[in-house]
């Protein structure tokens, strides 16, 4: 527990680690696109316009396989930075937890065994409605289905997604729904001007405040799906929203639509919640009155520069990283120190095969 940090209700988040400890977990990868993404300078996801797409099902492949189908390469820089889906997959695989990947609007679909749900990527907010109405409702809706499904099978439903570009229709989604959101980014030098801007410009097209209208026109395909899958699963059991910046958007859009409180928690990566160029904690707060919990992995303690750069900055969560970490020291009783000693040989493991 000496990695972990809490906020928001300090008495609910005892109360929800409490619960879940020594249930069983199954986490479940959202992968999804946003048009949003291919703005030169939004995101870090991918080396170039084209091959940003390829992003969520290499995540989604390299959780299964240890190495990806729809590219050659795990995604990683040319100087070993890795995805943040090392971590991911390190915490599942030490700790035997389940997972299963959900296309939720993915331009490609991952090699592998996942649940389709048939969703259209969202376009570029900054010329576009992400969405319409109609296919926010039906996000929504399958999420629910999804959500239900799934949590009725496990003690504790986790949930990732990928989704290259999304800190920036999560700025604009809660900027629009009132909240005074500073986010979070894939690299250190947060483009913060730069997401505003493109924020701002979506924001000119709202013409409703009904939450459904702003999601349709600002946000993307992930964040009502994933509303839907909490609104139902958190009816059933505790539900883990494994993320920063894109789940507190979820947590926004929930807030205006319903979920249970009691059953629901927001676990990240403190790279994200000591983000100075972001509000996380404050936000969170803001939003709801859920427990908030982020864990500390002390990647700058790592012999590889290239894990050492998620604690200086690059990436800082995704994939459901700061989640899954969590849920894996809950039930192996593992530490910091233990999980580093994991993920280091599978970076070592994916380095020397590249």
């Amino acid at each position: 527990m000496n990695d972990f940090e809490f906020f928001g209700n300090l008495p609910k988040a005892e109360n929800f680690i409490e619960k879940i400890k020594d249930g069983n977990f199954l986490f479940s990868l959202v992968i999804s696109y946003t048009e949003t993404c291919e703005i030169p300078g939004i995101t870090f996801a991918g080396a170039d316009k084209d091959s940003i797409k390829y992003t969520p099902p290499a995540d989604a492949e390299y959780l299964y396989y240890g190495n990806c189908k729809t590219i050659d390469k795990i995604p990683m820089t040319p100087d070993g930075k890795p995805t943040p889906a090392l971590l991911t997959k390190t915490a599942l695989e030490s700790s035997s937890i389940s997972h299963i990947v959900i296309n939720a609007g993915s331009k490609i679909s991952p090699q592998l065994p996942f649940i389709q749900t048939g969703l259209s990527p969202g376009k570029n907010i900054s010329v576009n409605s992400a969405m319409t109405d109609s296919q926010v409702a039906q996000a929504v809706n399958y999420g629910r289905i999804i959500g239900r499904t799934l949590a009725s099978i496990t003690d504790c439903l986790i949930i990732g997604e990928s989704i290259p570009g999304g800190t920036t229709t999560a700025l604009a989604v809660m900027k629009a729904l009132g909240y005074k959101a500073k986010v979070s980014s894939s690299i250190p030098n947060n483009p913060v001007i730069l997401k505003n801007q493109i924020a701002n410009m979506a924001m000119e097209r709202l013409d409703s405040d009904n939450p459904y209208s702003v999601i349709a026109q600002v946000g993307d395909p992930m964040i009502p799906f994933v509303t839907g899958m909490l609104s139902s699963a958190s009816e059933i059991n505790p539900v883990l929203l494994a993320g920063g910046t894109q789940m507190a958007a979820v947590l926004a859009f929930a807030s205006k639509i319903g979920f249970n409180e009691k059953n629901t928690a927001i676990g990240t990566t403190s790279y994200i919640s000591s983000d100075e160029s972001a509000n996380f904690k404050n936000l969170v707060t803001e939003i709801a009155d859920i427990p908030a919990i982020a864990v500390n992995p002390h990647l700058e303690n790592s012999k590889f520069p290239g894990l050492k750069a998620f604690s200086e900055g690059f990436a800082k969560e995704g994939v459901g990283a700061g989640g899954s970490i969590l849920a894996s020291m809950l039930k192996t009783k593992n530490d910091s120190t233990k999980f580093l000693e994991f993920a280091e040989k599978e970076y070592q493991r994916i380095f020397t095969s590249l």
